[in-house]
């Protein structure tokens, strides 16, 4: 996210805004604002606000969704005019953003972080306090096609556990079956998480880092990969791969398929036989001790909220963000949650063993949350132009069309400028 000149603006004016609660009948009304989830959640959020509600008769909470390119505008200009929701969903890029330029304020006082998995509460903490009140987040898993790996001789019971295990068992089903075994995400957006991931670093003290022979090292592991045809080459550099890649799955040109839970109900449909062999697993932990795939949306409160209402705030965005109204909304959305009591319920842990690969692996996904991350670039101007810079020369690197240290050095000087 970046902010423009009126967010800036709304820096100075939070400096001296007072921001004064609605009054309706004597009683505060606290807003509280969702991001592109009407008209698909309308009914669980007015029974869940109107139970609130009723058993709240001291406050009122008044519930307004705005689009997902709309949200970040109308709350910074209702900081800026001293007037801010009570709470507004955000996700964790969104969260630093807004916690750097000053317009959110840390939660410690009211959140209760117990409820929450660690995970969820590492998403949101920033200089070592909480910023937000964790809601529901996705996770990863590894989908892969059990009669493949017979032929190629692996034990379909054994999936990779590793990224380095993940491209040998590549190279092996390439080898034996011809087929390619899986599409890393490696282009704009996607590559920094698959680095950090990896224990590979973008930044040091404000300076690239990812030209060192880690960082070299690890793309001449990728480019040997791609070489022998062990990676899906179809748009493998591409902003988004996914649609490829689940396409390439579906029709049997791929062996693994690393993607949130919801996804694999697509297998399902649409190629129903391919689904019957189709095994999941955790998708593979980096050396970080990171699960990818997480995505995690929660609740910010304005620095210059009313101070007297940040207990009845803190009441609702506890309440909101609890483990049974998250299983509720996990339920409806396919999500998962963040609240452990919810990521713990029978819904995800007990699954029949003749449950299809879609629903095995929804209790697959919840049982890796704590260590299920937000991985992003974070605290610097233009991270798109940064992050395509990166992806090409990364591109360039693999494909064998620039010698990775080169390719790399280049992409760090670019950096370096622009930073």
């Amino acid at each position: 996210m970046k902010l423009n000149a009126f967010a800036r603006a709304a820096l100075l004016i939070t400096g001296c805004a007072v921001a004064l609660p609605a009054l309706a009948a004597d009683k505060p009304v606290l807003e509280v604002w969702t991001m592109s989830l009407s008209p698909k959640f309308d009914g669980y959020f007015k029974d869940l606000v109107g139970k609130y509600n009723a058993q709240n008769p001291n406050v009122e909470i008044k519930w307004t969704d705005y689009p997902w390119d709309v949200i970040q505008s109308k709350f910074t200009a209702a900081v800026g005019a001293g007037k801010p929701p009570a709470l507004v969903n955000l996700n964790v890029p969104w969260a630093y953003d807004y916690k750097q330029s000053g317009l959110l304020q840390p939660l410690d006082g009211v959140i209760n972080k117990g409820q929450y998995v660690d995970g969820a509460i590492k998403d949101v903490t920033f200089d070592g306090k909480v910023y937000a009140f964790p809601h529901y987040n996705g996770a990863n898993v590894i989908a892969y096609n059990a009669e493949l790996f017979k032929k190629a001789g692996l034990n379909p019971a054994k999936p990779p556990k590793s990224l380095d295990e993940q491209l040998a068992y590549a190279k092996t089903i390439k080898a034996k079956t011809g087929v390619a075994g899986f599409a890393p995400a490696l282009g704009p957006t996607k590559i920094e998480g698959f680095l950090i991931q990896n224990g590979l670093p973008l930044l040091k003290d404000g300076k690239p880092v990812f030209n060192s022979p880690a960082h070299v090292a690890m793309l001449k592991k990728l480019g040997d990969a791609y070489k022998s045809g062990a990676l899906l080459k179809d748009n493998l550099f591409a902003q988004d791969n996914f649609q490829v890649s689940i396409a390439a799955y579906n029709g049997g040109r791929m062996a693994m398929l690393v993607t949130t839970p919801a996804s694999l109900t697509r297998v399902r449909d649409e190629a129903p036989k391919l689904y019957q062999s189709t095994l999941v697993a955790p998708a593979p932990i980096g050396p970080t001790g990171i699960a990818a795939g997480g995505w995690m949306f929660n609740f910010g409160v304005a620095r210059n909220v009313n101070k007297a209402l940040l207990p009845e705030i803190g009441k609702f965005g506890n309440y909101l963000t609890n483990a049974d109204n998250q299983l509720a909304f996990a339920k409806l959305a396919g999500t998962l949650p963040t609240a452990r009591k919810a990521a713990q319920d029978p819904y995800f842990q007990k699954v029949a063993n003749d449950a299809g690969a879609a629903e095995k692996a929804v209790g697959v996904a919840a049982a890796s949350l704590d260590k299920t991350r937000t991985i992003y670039l974070a605290g610097v101007k233009d991270p798109d132009v940064l992050s395509a810079r990166l992806a090409a020369a990364v591109e360039k690197a693999v494909t064998g069309r620039q010698d990775p240290k080169v390719a790399l050095d280049e992409a760090a000087a670019f950096w370096s400028g622009k930073l």
